[in-house]
């Protein structure tokens, strides 16, 4: 592993920081934990911790001793000095004379000691760092070590590696047990340069930041040479069929499977998805032993709270069997939670306090032929999830390449998983009303459109923006961390295959505002054939393009969805020239009600939204003038000449999208978002 350290780099840290008031020991603390948490092999997602004993002012105007140890929801990666929050060590250091503490107790020992009281929690392993006595400390969940210590002779290998340079601490449970453990280990021996955790970790120490860090990628340098002798092949493969179907067409299939039935009829409490495949990752789920190997539990317990213990296991999907494939992955999953209510069953009947049984749906299915996808409420979790999960490959890969995988045992992981300290990092806030939901929108690059987009994301959406200007698209996808695809509504094979890539990047559809479209004009009986065609090429086929295909995702999902079409007054009002336009409109006015007439058994609901007068819409600033002069109005008299005498936005078609996208017992029905125009007013 290369040693990431860079003297000029420090420098700056200690300057850029000294510049705010905050000492050295912690500028450089913040360097090198950074340097830690931008290695994938080493932590991801919060994992692990560092810490830096140093002094510090406090209210009273007194040099303390303080322990500055990360803080519970900071990631490493970007860790800032308000994520290493600051606690008075010698009020910490009393706490190693009992014998018990509990973990209620520690956190409010932890929190009444803080300096500033408005810090993040401190770890759960800051006791540990406070009882040693080095200045830095740092902590890991390396790949290479855990792929030493998960094996049935793992505390042995690593005395084979490490020899006397580390101390060795038996799997305890993070907390105060575990960081009495860890000193008595350390006391030993206080030559160690670190400890090694079994099935947990890795810990280095140093007077200064930069030893601490290197004796750190020294010693996962070490276990990577060492798994390097290992077999070049670990995995024999079994027989898949001959031709496998795509992500796209499977991810819908295991989406419907796993969504929980939600808080009203007909409604669903949904997971996104996130795939992720690669030579390593098909090598390890194509395995003729994968029910083994993958069934042990999670390479270090702090992964149990995302991933469960366990993933699900699916049969290979056939390309031309999806019916067959889904009554399989349902007879999976059936195996799956039956197992996991029994694993509750157990473990919760030796809890003194019972607990209350958490969801039993996975959070990393192995598709055989395929590769593995992550779950979550929303498409971070679900990233967390996968990357999580691609670890547990290259750990268990490298123990499987030595000997075999082994790690903690049930009650263990229970404990992880149904650790309050470990849940609370999980956040328990009320999610958005459209949370867990997958929108697609065409023509999402600008004007209605882009309002329309920004306005999903804003209620919980997953958001992927669809337009021929890929840059407009990006820009739009970019305000919210959606997904931008260049796509042409008019061209069946590219609206196909831009939902099968958001069907593939989430898992699925749920909602589609088919806007895309532009408005030809001309006198019915002069306009030519020729743009009549374009005309319905684009505002009735890219429409019904756009439904065919997300209709079917859906009823691969089989949790019913939403149908929105941007139909415009149009379709009622027709006004003169404007034919070529409206013709279409009207058509696709009638599409709609026949997606609501023929998918209504399907749980699949289909509005539409007529809107007028929208600047920066179809209307554009030279129509606008031009209709204005022609009728003797200001522009914004023009705009504004309606029943209600307001000018509308494109914000206000988009939140209309989105209030129909809620109502979730209203179908075939057109909103009409115009100011007020009686003319084109349905009932």
């Amino acid at each position: 592993m290369k040693n990431g350290w860079s003297d000029k780099e420090a420098k700056k840290y200690i300057g850029r920081y000294g510049r705010d008031g905050v000492g050295k020991d912690l500028a450089l603390r913040v360097y090198t934990s950074r340097l830690l948490g931008l290695e994938p092999r080493l932590v991801l997602h919060g994992g692990g911790n560092t810490s830096v004993k140093t002094r510090m002012v406090d209210v009273q105007g007194n040099r303390t001793d303080v322990l500055c140890v990360k803080g519970s929801g900071w990631d490493m990666g970007d860790i800032e000095p308000a994520g290493l929050p600051a606690v008075r060590l010698e009020n910490l250091c009393e706490l190693i004379a009992l014998d018990r503490l509990s973990d209620e107790d520690m956190v409010n020992a932890q929190r009444a000691n803080l300096l500033d009281s408005t810090s993040p929690n401190p770890s759960v392993e800051t006791l540990l760092h406070a009882f040693l006595p080095h200045k830095f400390i740092d902590h890991t969940h390396s790949n290479a070590v855990l792929s030493l210590t998960d094996q049935p002779d793992g505390d042995a290998l690593c005395r084979k590696v490490y020899g006397k340079s580390m101390g060795y601490v038996p799997y305890i449970m993070p907390g105060f047990a575990l960081a009495k453990k860890a000193v008595e280990v350390f006391r030993q021996d206080p030559t160690v340069e670190g400890l090694i955790l079994f099935k947990h970790g890795i810990f280095t120490f140093g007077d200064t930041a930069k030893q601490a860090y290197t004796r750190m990628i020294d010693k996962v340098t070490l276990a990577e040479k060492r798994l390097k002798k290992g077999k070049k092949r670990v995995f024999v493969g079994a027989k898949l069929p001959k031709r496998t179907a795509t992500a796209a067409q499977v991810a819908p299939i295991l989406r419907g499977l796993v969504a929980l039935p939600g808080s009203s009829e007909g409604s669903y409490k949904r997971m996104v998805m996130d795939f992720r495949t690669s030579k390593t990752v098909r090598a390890f789920v194509d395995g003729k032993d994968v029910k083994r190997y993958s069934q042990q539990g999670t390479a270090t317990p702090d992964h149990v709270i995302r991933t469960k213990q366990k993933p699900l296991i699916v049969p290979a999907p056939v390309a031309d069997d999806l019916d067959g494939f889904a009554r399989g992955a349902a007879r999976a999953l059936k195996a799956y939670q039956k197992s996991y209510h029994a694993y509750f069953e157990r473990q919760n009947k030796r809890q003194e306090t019972p607990k209350t049984e958490l969801d039993a749906m996975p959070r990393l299915i192995l598709v055989p032929g395929l590769g593995l996808f992550g779950l979550g409420a929303n498409a971070k979790a679900a990233g967390i999830a996968a990357d999580l999960g691609e670890t547990n490959v290259m750990v268990i890969t490298g123990a499987e390449s030595m000997s075999s995988y082994k790690v903690i045992g049930e009650r263990d992981c229970f404990d992880l998983e149904y650790w309050s300290l470990e849940q609370a990092k999980l956040g328990k806030g009320a999610e958005k009303p459209l949370a867990r939901q997958v929108a697609v929108v065409t023509g999402g690059g600008s004007g209605i459109g882009a309002a329309t987009a920004q306005a999903f994301a804003a209620v919980g959406c997953e958001v992927a923006v669809l337009d021929r200007d890929i840059k407009a698209a990006k820009t739009v996808a970019d305000s919210f961390g959606g997904l931008a695809i260049a796509c042409d509504v008019t061209n069946a094979r590219s609206i196909n295959a831009a939902l099968d890539k958001v069907a593939a990047t989430y898992g699925g559809v749920d909602i589609v505002v088919s806007n895309a479209g532009a408005a030809w004009q001309g006198r019915i009986g002069d306009v030519s054939d020729k743009v009549l065609r374009q005309s319905f090429e684009l505002n009735f086929w890219g429409h019904q393009n756009v439904a065919k295909k997300a209709t079917q995702i859906m009823r691969a999902q089989g949790t019913g969805g939403c149908l929105l079409f941007n139909t415009s007054k149009q379709a009622i009002n027709p006004g003169p020239d404007f034919g070529p336009y409206g013709l279409p409109k009207a058509a696709t006015l009638f599409l709609m009600r026949q997606y609501a007439v023929d998918h209504g058994s399907d749980g699949i609901r289909s509005n539409a939204v007529n809107a007028d007068r929208i600047r920066s819409n179809l209307l554009t600033n030279d129509m606008i003038a031009s209709r204005s002069k022609a009728r003797g109005l200001t522009e914004k008299d023009y705009l504004s000449g309606n029943l209600l005498g307001r000018e509308v936005t494109a914000e206000d078609v988009a939140n209309c999208f989105v209030d129909l996208a809620c109502a979730e017992k209203t179908t075939a029905s057109v909103a009409t978002v115009d100011g007020g125009n009686i003319a084109a007013a349905l009932r």
